[in-house]
């Protein structure tokens, strides 16, 4: 785990109920000044966010009150622009604008990307600008892949403070019917081939 989401997650009220748990001496080290800050992303990790088709997002209201959806898009949707920053391009959906108005007040937010075939997941935590498409159309369009059928309004762009690995324990392996295409084409062939073989040798004994 990494210093920065360490800072981050751990707070007075976490690290007394560790305490309690028993857990706390295993999670001091990661306090240590030598432990990696990871808050500066890697290949690892743009690799894995440009390879996702979706993620889960949480901000938080004025009342206090989480506010968690789901976003999604082509893969790739989600950008890199440097080890530091990652943008999305926000599509028009349902216009309550939740998340946005959270951010309008406090720009916390925290993504969480998974993938469920490799039972793999990304924490990152950030503060994110909202920029509208009528200040900034390029920046928009850069990050919006024109063979979306989707209406973008804003472009998303996180700051990112700290993300964490997680491990696969409790990961449920899920997969999308792209993903399962390399495994059932070769099965609908095989059945193409066998019914081709079963209807020429019908044909051969009816003759």
């Amino acid at each position: 785990m990494p210093r920065a989401f360490a800072e981050i997650a751990f707070t007075p009220a976490v690290r007394l109920v560790q305490e309690k748990q028993g857990s706390a001496k295993s999670y001091a080290k990661f306090f240590l000044p030598d432990v990696d800050r990871g808050d500066q992303l890697t290949t690892r990790e743009t690799t894995f966010i440009v390879e996702r088709d979706g993620f889960y997002q949480a901000t938080v209201s004025e009342a206090g009150w989480p506010y968690v959806q789901f976003r999604g898009g082509p893969r790739g949707f989600l950008h890199v622009l440097d080890n530091k920053t990652i943008a999305y391009a926000d599509f028009r959906g349902n216009r309550q604008y939740l998340s946005v108005g959270n951010l309008s007040k406090d720009d916390r937010i925290s993504l969480i990307l998974m993938d469920y075939p490799n039972r793999r997941r990304l924490k990152i935590w950030g503060r994110a600008k909202l920029v509208d498409i009528q200040d900034n159309p390029v920046l928009v369009a850069r990050l919006h892949n024109d063979d979306y059928r989707a209406r973008p309004e804003r472009a998303v762009i996180i700051a990112v403070e700290a993300f964490d690995w997680n491990c696969p324990q409790h990961i449920p392996q899920r997969f999308t019917i792209a993903e399962l295409e390399p495994i059932l084409a070769p099965l609908r062939e095989e059945i193409e081939s066998l019914r081709a073989e079963n209807e020429r040798l019908n044909s051969k004994l009816n003759g």
